[in-house]
């Protein structure tokens, strides 16, 4: 199925406003490479295989090993994440799912153990744009960098 309507062409000031969030996640704490297996693991859970395709480009290039992108799908049972990570990767699952899961004190405990509040915060907003894009990936049929 092909583009079902160019969403970055009909609503560029929207598109720009979202683009915000990922100018933001450029320069908050969160480090680029937990950021782009964030991306990858939400995308995962979404289903869209254009961003899971685009997400786990980045993380590979910026350092993440081949066998830690992998281990995305089953991070719970693998020891390719270190116990922060696996507390980010459960916290963008509940995110992702918040209707379904709901986000759990001990979720967020674990979180906050971790990571500040501020990087909480940060955590959570690249898990809300990497939502986003998703579901405009998904809803308009986007496949590929050329759509």
């Amino acid at each position: 199925m092909a583009l079902r309507l160019d969403y970055r062409k009909i609503a560029p000031d929207a598109v720009r406003a979202l683009a915000g969030l990922n100018e933001y996640s450029d320069n908050c704490a969160i480090t680029p490479q937990l950021r782009r297996l964030l991306e990858v693991h939400v995308s995962q859970l979404n289903r869209c295989s254009y961003c899971i395709e685009v997400h786990r480009a980045q993380a590979l290039d910026l350092g993440a090993s081949a066998e830690k992108v992998e281990a995305l799908e089953n991070w719970r049972e693998s020891d390719c994440f270190s116990t922060a990570e696996k507390s980010a990767l459960a916290w963008a699952s509940a995110v992702t799912t918040v209707g379904q899961t709901g986000a759990s004190d001990a979720l967020y405990e674990a979180l906050a153990k971790s990571y500040s509040k501020a990087e909480q915060i940060d955590l959570t907003f690249i898990v809300l744009a990497m939502n986003a894009w998703n579901r405009l990936a998904i809803a308009f049929n986007r496949k590929s960098m050329a759509d």
